[in-house]
């Protein structure tokens, strides 16, 4: 199992023709099954879904084949879609409901959950900045429908470390376990744990059935809660050059594409907006990760202020962007992201009416 998150473009491309779609169906579930580990990099932009589909496709895959890889490629479309439409940092479809507090039980922090299994990929979040999609259920589970924490702050704490820290999928995922997002609370008892974290746990709060982990007081370990002040280390701003004769190009935390109007001669900047980080607080890690993977994008200068502030002191000509929910202050000329399909937009309740739709477009166009 090769997880090394790289940061190199060539190397990430090896990374996504390593992907073997039909063994990530059969054993994604599993800690040490078959993922592809590129949601870093859909996540920050450097590759989008369309990009990894097309590539997987080109190696002579039919659709029918994977359709379990597509439509988790599509849940990441989907979640974007959501964030087009819903303020998700509320409830999206109902309150969860309970809530005893609004912060994070301090045994999360610590790792120290009596779970080995959730402490085990707490403690390798802090190391490398990953966390396993189940582990991210699990835990998730036991904070927001064991611990009865509101999922937003946790949700908070999770994507500060997550180097793929999306807060679209971040948000919804967890709203989805709280019940706030979908028509039914997720759980995982210790069976499950075991099964597919190759534990042989017994005889903790989760060693139960489902119908008593519903109904089951707060234990012990996970009352005692607190809520963390997040803060974001920026680089510290320098003056940079702005031809205003030639186009400027913003990326962003989201948008740290190589591609992008690669072959056309301007100005190409990495924003980063305090007031962003300030709302969206993430890990020195994360930071370090963005601008590492900022270099795979030739010319590149970074600038730390407000878009506003940029434009004032640099009066840069023809400004491009990428759409995204986070930039919506920007002025210029907006390019859409690349969607595996743009033909369905707009709010779905479900996945699975979304995928109703645009599975058609799918089967057709691919």
């Amino acid at each position: 199992m090769n997880s090394a998150i790289e940061t190199d473009y060539s190397l990430i491309l090896k990374k996504l023709d390593q992907v073997d779609p039909v063994k990530y169906a059969r054993t994604r579930n599993y800690l040490d099954g078959a993922v592809t580990y590129l949601s870093p990099y859909i996540s920050r932009g450097v590759i989008s879904t369309k990009q990894v589909l097309e590539h997987v496709l080109a190696k002579g895959y039919k659709i029918t084949q994977i359709e379990t890889f597509v439509k988790e490629l599509c849940w990441r479309d989907y979640f974007q879609r959501v964030a087009q439409e819903k303020d998700l940092n509320t409830d999206i479809k109902q309150l969860q409901t309970p809530v005893s507090n609004h912060g994070i039980s301090s045994s999360i922090i610590n790792a120290s959950t009596e779970i080995d299994a959730i402490d085990h990929s707490i403690k390798y979040l802090y190391q490398t900045g990953y966390m396993h999609n189940h582990s991210r259920m699990y835990l998730s589970s036991i904070v927001c429908n064991i611990a009865k924490s509101h999922w937003h702050h946790p949700a908070q704490w999770m994507y500060y470390h997550l180097l793929d820290g999306d807060w679209a999928s971040n948000a919804c995922s967890w709203q989805w376990v709280a019940g706030a997002n979908s028509s039914k609370k997720y759980y995982a008892n210790q069976e499950n744990i075991n099964k597919y974290s190759y534990t042989n746990q017994v005889n903790t709060y989760l060693d139960t059935s489902y119908e008593m982990l519903e109904t089951m007081e707060v234990p012990d370990s996970l009352v005692d809660t607190e809520k963390i002040e997040f803060r974001t280390v920026l680089p510290e701003n320098s003056t940079i050059q702005i031809d205003s004769a030639l186009p400027t190009f913003i990326y962003n935390y989201y948008n740290l594409d190589p591609l992008w109007h690669k072959d056309e001669e301007g100005n190409r900047v990495l924003l980063i907006e305090p007031e962003f980080f300030a709302t969206y607080p993430v890990s020195k890690n994360c930071i370090d990760f963005m601008l590492a993977l900022s270099k795979n994008i030739t010319g590149i200068k970074v600038y730390v202020g407000s878009f506003n502030s940029f434009k004032e002191l640099n009066q840069p000509g023809n400004i491009f962007y990428k759409e995204h929910p986070f930039n919506q202050h920007y002025q210029g000329i907006k390019e859409e992201r690349d969607w595996i399909s743009d033909k369905v937009v707009g709010y779905h309740p479900s996945f699975f009416s979304y995928w109703k739709k645009i599975e058609r477009f799918i089967y057709k166009q691919y």
